[in-house]
């Protein structure tokens, strides 16, 4: 299933898109990829999830992504926030009435805070490794692949995704790694989510414990399932490819419709 490639235009700027099986009349999955991902960076994922659920999928890489025009450096301690809410232009700008979230890490933050709006286009809400607030390991993390990306390939590496790796990766990299960064906090968002929600995470995830997980599960006030996908890191989409995209595709398929 070959990918319809394109761009719209959010906030006067850019946005690379990319779309599978749009003429199925069913939700439309839409990918928010991680902090530092991009359309191609979710690999075969997309069209994977299409032939499986029988679904659009919608993907795009946010600003100072892959393709995607610039975001201006330094990011804010509040990027999530923002990309939440651009996000509500994006779903208008490409016609999506319908609307499954599936995030990948930030892009797992930035779906939670969306649907924690009320916005009634949104059906349900899929979290994978997502952060719903600061951990120690989280930040050491980071840390981390930031000396890895001053002494390795690691940058040129991203630019093969990335029209500006430098964009992206510090913009992301300088906004985790600032103290007013430490109070970020999306608890309270969960309990505001209207959507049925599925949370999955890796068992050996660097980026977070599995505390995150059970913050869906301490906080959600609707029907919300958790689940730690063994043999895996923090792309289990990737790393335990068919148990991940079948837990997903069993969980979209029990929605009502």
């Amino acid at each position: 299933m070959k990918a319809e490639r394109g761009g719209i235009v959010a906030d006067g700027r850019r946005v690379e898109v990319a779309r599978w099986n749009m003429v199925s009349r069913n939700p439309t999955i839409v990918l928010l990829h991680e902090g530092l991902g991009c359309i191609d960076l979710w690999r075969d994922v997309p069209e994977t999830l299409a032939g499986w659920t029988e679904s659009p999928v919608f993907a795009y890489s946010r600003f100072g992504y892959g393709h995607s025009d610039a975001a201006p450096l330094p990011w804010q301690p509040t990027y999530m926030h923002d990309e939440a809410k651009l996000l509500s232009r994006i779903l208008v700008d490409a016609g999506i009435e319908r609307a499954i979230l599936l995030g990948h890490s930030d892009g797992g933050s930035i779906a939670t805070i969306h649907a924690g709006t009320g916005d009634p286009r949104i059906l349900a809400l899929i979290t994978i490794a997502a952060h719903f607030f600061v951990e120690d390991i989280n930040i050491a993390a980071i840390e981390a692949i930031r000396a890895s990306y001053e002494t390795t390939d690691l940058r040129a590496r991203l630019g093969r995704y990335h029209r500006d790796p430098d964009n992206a990766f510090h913009g992301w990299s300088g906004a985790w790694l600032a103290p007013g960064f430490r109070a970020f906090d999306i608890t309270d968002d969960i309990a505001r989510v209207r959507a049925p929600i599925l949370g999955l995470q890796g068992a050996d995830d660097p980026y977070g414990t599995d505390a995150q997980l059970a913050a869906i599960t301490d906080h959600a006030k609707i029907m919300a399932t958790t689940r730690v996908i063994a043999n895996a890191r923090h792309a289990p989409h990737l790393e335990a490819r068919n148990e991940t995209l079948a837990a997903i595709t069993g969980f979209i398929l029990d929605l009502p419709r």
